[in-house]
């Protein structure tokens, strides 16, 4: 329903400031095109893939691409999907933009922004492996019905380390967390050697904090603050 995943779109005031910290990471920049009139770039492991705006959008949202935009908003507008904007015609850069019932802005375009480098495998950076996009929600069941509408997949819902229900989709995966778990959303990076990761990167003062739910162990699993604000969970992953 919703196209191709493109990116997660985030609001980066100094855009090299926040391309310098993911390249310190381990994140590749990706060639981008002039689809918009401000200052973008991307960055990449091979499975996220995060766009960096100076604009001030609504942020972070998930970006979508899908083709014949025009016909496919009144297709979405039919299941109920109320659209916030939308810019279609014959001169413009088509664009349209809705949100979730958890308050997430969801971006469908026309066209892609940008070209995705080639790399050989999906890199494993200094925050581990990217798994998913954490949304917060006070509701889950209506929020999981909503996502599903648009073609998620529902799996079964965890309880540990602690109650979230996933739904993953061909492109990205998302998460939705009681709202008294966490307040904002979050990308979701595992690893099995989390806690020497996390050590490694107070070492280099970066900004670790255990704003998290009391049943992860804070030496073990950290949220990473980027500049722009955008919030990385680091999770320590079952051997």
């Amino acid at each position: 329903m919703l196209g191709r995943f493109l990116e997660i779109s985030a609001h980066a005031p100094d855009i090299q400031e926040s391309l310098a910290f993911y390249e310190s990471l381990g994140f590749v920049q990706a060639t981008v095109g002039e689809a918009w009139p401000h200052p973008y770039a991307v960055v990449t492991d091979g499975r996220l893939f995060l766009g960096l705006h100076s604009a001030a959008i609504s942020a972070p949202a998930l970006t979508f691409v899908l083709p014949q935009l025009r016909r496919s908003v009144e297709r979405l507008r039919s299941i109920g999907v109320e659209f916030e904007d939308e810019e279609l015609s014959e001169q413009a850069f088509n664009r349209a933009g809705f949100r979730d019932p958890a308050g997430i802005r969801v971006n469908l375009l026309e066209a892609r922004t940008f070209s995705p480098p080639q790399l050989e495998r999906a890199e494993r950076t200094k925050c581990g492996y990217f798994t998913e996009f954490a949304i917060p929600v006070r509701e889950t069941a209506s929020a999981s019905a909503f996502w599903q509408s648009l073609g998620f997949v529902a799996l079964e819902r965890q309880q540990q380390p602690f109650p979230r229900a996933a739904l993953t989709s061909d492109f990205v995966n998302l998460s939705l967390y009681g709202s008294r778990a966490f307040r904002t959303p979050l990308l979701t990076f595992e690893d099995e050697r989390m806690r020497e990761r996390i050590a490694q990167l107070r070492q280099r003062h970066l900004p670790l904090i255990d704003e998290m739910p009391d049943s992860l162990d804070a030496d073990a699993n950290a949220v990473l603050i980027a500049p722009e604000g955008t919030r990385l969970l680091l999770m320590q992953a079952e051997s």
